[in-house]
């Protein structure tokens, strides 16, 4: 005998078969994904401690059915999450099991390259690494290089304002994007900036970098393209312990030069990397800093002969000199498989991202040692360390029971101490769910009052990425579903964009 439905659960079935319809007739064929099996590789981004299957998948492949899915769900107060190509770190493209998932994955066209004006028009799942690749004959490139830059899309670098490997001389992607086209969540389209270096007025595409999905869904991209650099090598400087080595990076920013890149890694990730790249890493020291020197040949050998003397000055037992273009792309191909490696020497991590003043990076790494014995948990740690952006890769179990809660618990003092020290809660990963409940550790009331103003000046009704950023209980976010309930702006203060 089948068993008789509660009423209520029919009427939950019933609304998502009208939603379902509703958005195959807007994305008709394969564009909506409704099963729970074909959902299931979206249940979760990078962030795989949290899983969630959303509603319905749907997947727009232009710019008018992203008008029209969100028209749609804005019109019937259905919450959306966008998500790209799923890499984010935080939970930012954590799904929701009200709300639909849109997936930017088929708006993965060039549509313009521009060399005279240097500049490249993308669709948002555009691959980072592709842009590159697509003007690579000109002899261009695209410069911020997140380590997942080979499956990381475009649309997500904004959402997210990535960095990478060479942002400390070449900038983050606010630094690199001029002009975006944006549908707001009541479905209207706006276009921001352009192939020009600057526009008049307030700077609206600065705010739309790194707002995380908060703020409206990106359908074209357009960024700027440099020329490679004439000449770029790459040096390799084993230290004795961490704190030698991050005292070496403030020595070298202190001195004036700008690498196009430095990183650095300690013995535990050194190994791991070696072991997975065989990138030629010294194994009998403690930290690397991996920098890279780029320019004219003749300004490039000097200040590598300045960063050998600065190492050496503080305590660097190894220096190494790539010596071909093939053996500096390998030294790099080491860092940016470091998450991966680390990955066959732990049945879980959890990678963390805050940024730090780099004079701090001593006193940093010693008291997440300490953190380290404390909570009996095992650290690798890699860095952005020219511009004092952390990657701590806390080593755990999650069939271990309690061990998942005291690795949160670990991060989240990790997080904790960067702002203490005068640094920030994120570099590049965004805040998404991962980071959300510490806002309030970094802002105050009056600034999480004015962030959720600007969120509700493009979506009045907080249906775009709900429950991401700002902290659940926020007493922001309640006055404005009050506002909501009672069919008023929630904040009649604040026009609509």
């Amino acid at each position: 005998m089948p068993v008789k439905m509660p009423e209520a659960d029919k009427d939950v079935l019933a609304r998502r078969a009208r939603i379902v319809a509703a958005l195959r007739n807007i994305v008709p064929g394969e564009g909506v994904i409704a099963t729970e099996r074909e959902m299931r590789p979206y249940e979760s981004d990078g962030l795989t401690a949290y899983r969630q299957l959303p509603m319905v998948v749907v997947l727009p492949d232009t710019a008018k059915q992203v008008s029209e899915v969100l028209a749609y769900c804005h019109a019937e107060g259905i919450k959306v999450v966008p998500r790209g190509a799923g890499t984010s770190l935080s939970g930012g493209a954590l799904p929701l099991e009200d709300g639909v998932l849109l997936g930017m994955a088929k708006f993965n066209r060039v549509r313009e390259i521009d060399f005279e004006n240097r500049v490249a028009v993308v669709e948002p799942g555009v691959t980072n690494l592709a842009i590159s690749n697509a003007v690579a004959h000109e002899g261009f490139y695209y410069a911020p290089d997140p380590s997942s830059q080979i499956a990381c899309t475009i649309g997500g670098n904004i959402a997210e304002n990535s960095g990478g490997l060479h942002c400390l001389k070449y900038g983050m992607t606010t630094n690199n994007v001029l002009g975006c086209e944006m549908v707001l969540m009541n479905g209207e389209t706006v276009r921001i900036g352009g192939k020009h270096l600057d526009a008049a007025g307030y700077d609206i595409l600065g705010l739309i970098t790194g707002s995380e999905g908060l703020l409206g869904v990106v359908t074209e991209v357009t960024v700027r393209i440099l020329k490679k650099p004439e000449t770029a090598r790459a040096l390799l400087v084993g230290f004795n312990s961490s704190e030698d080595a991050g005292a070496c990076v403030g020595r070298i920013i202190g001195a004036g030069i700008i690498p196009g890149g430095m990183e650095m890694m300690d013995r535990p990730a050194i190994h791991a990397v070696e072991e997975f790249v065989h990138a030629g890493y010294p194994l009998d020291v403690e930290a690397l800093l991996i920098v890279e020197l780029d320019g004219p040949k003749t300004e490039v050998d000097h200040l590598i002969a300045r960063v050998e003397e600065i190492a050496k000055s503080c305590g660097a037992v190894k220096c190494r000199v790539s010596a071909s273009e093939e053996e500096r792309l390998l030294f790099w191909a080491g860092r940016k498989a470091a998450f991966p490696a680390v990955g066959r020497i732990s049945p879980d991590y959890m990678c963390m991202d805050g940024t730090i003043p780099r004079a701090k990076l001593p006193e940093v790494l010693a008291r997440m040692s300490e953190m380290s014995e404390r909570y009996g948990l095992r650290v690798a740690n890699v860095f952005h360390a020219g511009d004092g952006n952390l990657h701590p890769l806390i080593l755990f179990d999650a069939n271990k029971p309690g061990e998942l809660e005291k690795t949160e618990e670990f991060g989240a003092d990790i997080l904790k101490l960067c702002v203490e020290v005068g640094g920030v809660l994120t570099g590049e990963h965004g805040v998404g769910v991962e980071k959300r409940d510490l806002m309030p550790t970094m802002f105050s009331e009056t600034d999480l009052n004015q962030q959720q103003r600007v969120k509700c000046a493009f979506d009045e009704k907080g249906l775009l990425n709900p429950g991401k950023v700002f902290p659940v209980l926020h007493r922001c976010a309640e006055l404005g579903r009050m506002h909501v309930a009672a069919g008023r702006l929630p904040f009649p203060d604040i026009p609509r964009f």
